[in-house]
């Protein structure tokens, strides 16, 4: 069976293998373009893996001659906010330079639908829970302001070239496939559920960073979306795209969880405790964000399977026990 490929940018990657999956469960043939600097090759099981930068033009060019995707998933990207501000010029070249570069050799190749990985770190600090689409966006570290970057210049493409895009925001992914098939491994690892499952496992401390936030247990506040919902929507957004509708959406649970809400889950699910060492407040982390994805709901006909934090960390749990 012929099927239409999608290319899938970072797809070697914790969230962009997981939407190769999804993409293959839907009838599509997912392109994986990774230089493999952060991703995994073995994370690569639905479809065939170019290995090159998204600035190699030549390579991005050949890619699309030889498998003509229908559309683009953009998740290759850096993404580590604190390196951000140490390393802005990285995140410059990386996510906006060469996504430029990315994009133009697309413009080139005649593929006009583009499905965006973008961040709820475009909002900044929200004055309002749960967070809108249409609240300002105030993006305060610079791997933040690359994503804002990258949404203005699709829309800029959009305007003057006719793409269609999706501008996904996500909160903050977690979990690991129901399936075992893949998950979570990053390095340096800086998730609160994979760090909290390793102190758990190893019998180290979980730092917690901030206790006298005005929360009912004086930790933050997250949203944690499911990996597996997240994948989801980048089907069901690269189909809405191709029907020549723009879309920009939340993507999160809707559900807040407290730092140690997520380290009590779990103790529930590994029956080990987690030691908590407290440190201060870190600059610039917001007490409580999580979203509202009734935009997505609208727009994409998208729910979130996966809102119990129990359910979410079990399949964390369950990755990380296997390997």
């Amino acid at each position: 069976m012929n099927r239409e490929s999608v290319l899938v940018s970072g797809g070697a990657g914790y969230i962009g293998s997981h939407v190769s999956k999804a993409l293959a469960k839907a009838g599509y043939q997912p392109v994986v373009l990774d230089d493999l600097s952060m991703g995994h090759e073995w994370a690569v099981k639905w479809g065939p893996l170019v290995k090159a930068r998204i600035d190699d033009r030549s390579a991005v060019r050949d890619l699309i001659e030889k498998y003509q995707p229908v559309g683009v998933i953009h998740l290759a990207a850096k993404a580590y906010v604190g390196e951000s501000v140490q390393h802005p010029d990285v995140y410059w070249n990386t996510n906006v330079r060469q996504m430029l570069d990315f994009i133009e050799a697309l413009r080139e190749s005649e593929v006009r639908a583009m499905v965006f990985s973008s961040s709820c770190s475009v909002y900044g600090t929200p004055k309002v829970t749960p967070v809108t689409e249409d609240l300002p966006l105030d993006p305060l570290s610079p791997y933040a302001q690359s994503k804002l970057m990258g949404e203005w210049a699709i829309r800029a493409y959009a305007e003057a070239f006719g793409f269609h895009y999706a501008l996904l925001r996500y909160f903050n992914a977690a979990g690991a496939d129901p399936d075992g098939e893949i998950g979570e491994d990053h390095d340096p690892e800086t998730h609160l559920i994979p760090l909290a499952l390793q102190a758990a496992l190893d019998g180290t401390a979980l730092q917690v960073f901030g206790s006298d936030y005005s929360t009912p247990d004086g930790t933050c506040i997250r949203d944690y979306v499911h990996v597996s919902d997240l994948a989801e929507a980048h089907v069901l957004a690269l189909n809405q795209i191709r029907r020549g509708t723009n879309v920009i959406a939340n993507l999160g649970s809707g559900v807040g969880n407290s730092v140690l809400e997520v380290a009590r889950s779990i103790e529930r699910i590994s029956g080990k405790s987690v030691d908590l060492v407290y440190k201060p407040r870190r600059a610039g982390d917001a007490e409580a964000l999580f979203a509202s994805w009734k935009q997505a709901k609208n727009v994409l006909g998208w729910t979130p399977q996966y809102q119990d934090l129990d359910l979410i960390v079990g399949t964390a749990y369950r990755w990380t026990t296997s390997r």
